[in-house]
C-alpha cells in the first residue's frame, strides 16, 4: 500500500510541473509568433493533451479492441466540454477572439456530423471512415497553420521590452515536450496507482472506472485548464478543449477505426435503444453548442454557460450509474 500511495504522489507532482512548463512553453510559442492564444491551444497544446488518447487507442485497436475508441471519443468530449471548459468559464469568463475559434468549431462539428450519420445509419466504423477522419485532421492542421502564418504576418512587431520578454524557440519547444511527456507518465501513474489504492480500500470497480479511469483519461486537459487559468490564459485552456475534442473525433478516433475497424458497442440501453444514441450523442452537440455558439455570437463567454454545463455533465453522470 506504502508503494501505490508514494507512486501516487510522484503522478500529481508529475502532473502538476508538467502542466506548468507546458503552459509556459505554449504562451512563449504564441508570444514569439505573435499568435493568439486560442490558436495555439486549439492546435499545439491539443495534440500534446490528446498523445495520451493515441496512444491507448492505438495500443486497443493492435489488441483487437477498437471499439474502446468510439466511448472515449464521446466521453472525451462530453467530460473536456461539460466539467473542463465549464470549470475555466465559470472561474473566469472573457472575452473570445471569434477569428481564432471558428475554425476549430467548425471542423468539430463537421467530423461530429460524420460520427454521428454513421452511429445512426450502419452503425459500422469501417476503415474508409477512420480515413475520412484522418484526412479531417491534415486538412485542419493545413488551414490552421496557414491561418498562423497570416496573423502572424499581420500582427504589430512588438516593442523592445516585449522582444527582449520573448522566451527563446529551442525552450518553448523544451518545455512543450518535456511538460507533455510529463503529463503523460503524471496521469498514468495517478490512474495506476489511484486504482490499486481504491481497491485496497473496497471501493466498487463501478466507482473506480466512473472516477479514477475517467478523470485519469482527461487530466492533461484538467490540468492545462487549471494550469492556464492560474496563469490568467483563459484562451488558451478554451482553444485546448476544443482542439481536443475535435482531435478526439478525427485523429484518436481516425487511428483506431483505421487500425480496426468496429460496430457501435451495445453495453446498455435506454428506453429499449442503444443509450449511444438516445443520450451520448445528443449530449455531446448539445454541450459543445451550449458552450460555443455563444462565445461565435457574442464574443464571449459567461458564468451562467460554466454553471449550466456543470449541471448537465452532472445529470448526464447521475444517468449513467442509474443504467
Amino acid at each position: 500500500m506504502i508503494v501505490p500511495v508514494l507512486l501516487f504522489i510522484v503522478g500529481l507532482v508529475c502532473l502538476i510541473k508538467g502542466g506548468d512548463w507546458f503552459v509556459d512553453g505554449a504562451t512563449g510559442l504564441a508570444r514569439r509568433f505573435h499568435l493568439p492564444e486560442l490558436l495555439i491551444g486549439a492546435t499545439v497544446v491539443s495534440i500534446g493533451t490528446t498523445l495520451p488518447e493515441v496512444m491507448v487507442s492505438t495500443t486497443s485497436a493492435l489488441t483487437g479492441h477498437g471499439e474502446i475508441a468510439y466511448g472515449n471519443a464521446i466521453g472525451s468530449v462530453i467530460c473536456n466540454t461539460a466539467l473542463i471548459a465549464a470549470i475555466t468559464i465559470a472561474v473566469r469568463p472573457a472575452p473570445v477572439d471569434r477569428k481564432a475559434l471558428t475554425t476549430p468549431v467548425a471542423f468539430f462539428f463537421v467530423a461530429a456530423a460524420i460520427y454521428a450519420g454513421v452511429a445512426y445509419t450502419t452503425g459500422y466504423f469501417s476503415r474508409i471512415i477512420g480515413i475520412i477522419l484522418l484526412a479531417m485532421f491534415i486538412v485542419y492542421m493545413l488551414v490552421t497553420v496557414k491561418q498562423m502564418t497570416g496573423d502572424s504576418r499581420a500582427a504589430a512587431p512588438d516593442s523592445g521590452e516585449e522582444a527582449a520578454e520573448e522566451m527563446p524557440l529551442s525552450k518553448c519547444l523544451l518545455l512543450l515536450v518535456v511538460g507533455a511527456v510529463l503529463i503523460a507518465v503524471g496521469a498514468k501513474l495517478l490512474v495506476d496507482n489511484g486504482t490499486l489504492i481504491a481497491e485496497a480500500l473496497g471501493v466498487p470497480e463501478s466507482v473506480i472506472a466512473l472516477t479514477f479511469v475517467a478523470l485519469g483519461t482527461s487530466l492533461p486537459e484538467l490540468v492545462t485548464a487549471i494550469t492556464s487559468l492560474a496563469k490568467g490564459h483563459g484562451a488558451l485552456s478554451l482553444g485546448n478543449v476544443i482542439g481536443a475534442n475535435l482531435f478526439n473525433l478525427v485523429l484518436v478516433s481516425g487511428v483506431s477505426v483505421t487500425l480496426s475497424p468496429f460496430t457501435i458497442p451495445q453495453n446498455s440501453t435506454l428506453f429499449g435503444i442503444n443509450a449511444s444514441l438516445v443520450l451520448d450523442i445528443p449530449v455531446m452537440f448539445a454541450v459543445m453548442l451550449l458552450l460555443t455558439v455563444p462565445a461565435l455570437v457574442k464574443k464571449k463567454l459567461y458564468r451562467v454557460q460554466g454553471v449550466a454545463l456543470l449541471l448537465i455533465y452532472a445529470a448526464f453522470c447521475a444517468v449513467q450509474f442509474m443504467m
